[in-house]
């Protein structure tokens, strides 16, 4: 294992970036800068994905300006129309941190698949290059969850790369549809038992284990969503560790 000497994943509900008074520029968190300290890099490698949001131009820019001040190496990976990299899975290695946007996960992992980034970043994660991301980037690296994929009414989704064997649910203060979908889907097994989080709350795990929750907002938390074994469920709240500004 190398860098931080474990596979560390930092799937985040969302609240990654924040605008600024600067109209249409945007900061990002503490939670990203708690992602890049577990690099253990003074000047972490830290790639951008944006494939769920069709590799935006505008929104990759956005990304680079909302490190401004920081101490990283940035760059990013792109699949239209071409991947933008001689050798992907070689660009991934190569990183100390790669964070994937949010947007549209069943397309993500379609292009993905596609291009093979399904077993470059399995690859990628046990070689100890931290992962994460927000919204389907933090659906991607479990079982699956639910969507918007198909349209504005969410649906159950469980074609997610699986590194963390649990269910994962997003925006879950902020989109009164998640909630209620993901404990239907545990309940009735469509989605196996999971981990939630509201805006501005990452999930951090080690190896495939869920080590804790960190926030940035107070008053924001993460859950446990367990089948009951009888067609119900049950729903444990996590109190995050709050982050400094």
């Amino acid at each position: 294992m190398s860098r931080s000497g474990q596979s560390h994943i930092l799937a985040i509900g969302g609240g990654s970036f924040r605008p600024t008074r600067r109209y249409g520029f945007i900061e990002a968190s503490p939670l990203l800068r708690y992602g890049l300290d577990l690099t253990g890099q003074d000047r972490p490698r830290l790639g951008l994905v944006a494939t769920a949001g069709g590799d935006s131009d505008e929104w990759l820019l956005k990304m680079y300006g909302a490190f401004a001040g920081w101490d990283v190496e940035l760059s990013h990976l792109t699949v239209f129309p071409m991947p933008n990299v001689e050798d992907p899975r070689a660009w991934m290695l190569e990183q100390d941190m790669i964070y994937v946007s949010g947007g549209s996960v069943a397309n993500l992992m379609a292009l993905w698949r596609l291009h093979g980034y399904d077993e470059a970043f399995e690859e990628a994660w046990r070689s100890g290059v931290v992962l994460s991301g927000q919204s389907a980037g933090a659906l991607c690296w479990h079982v699956g969850g639910n969507t918007d994929s198909f349209g504005p009414d969410l649906r159950v989704w469980a074609e997610g790369l699986g590194f963390l064997p649990y269910s994962c649910g997003v925006h879950y203060d902020s989109d009164p549809q998640r909630r209620t979908l993901l404990q239907k889907s545990v309940a009735a097994g469509e989605l196996p038992d999971g981990y939630a989080a509201d805006e501005g709350v990452g999930l951090h795990y080690v190896g495939t284990e869920f080590i804790q929750a960190v926030s940035v907002q107070p008053g924001g938390y993460a859950y446990r969503v367990e089948g009951d074994g009888a067609g119900g469920v049950k729903e444990f709240r996590i109190e995050p560790r709050l982050l400094t500004p």
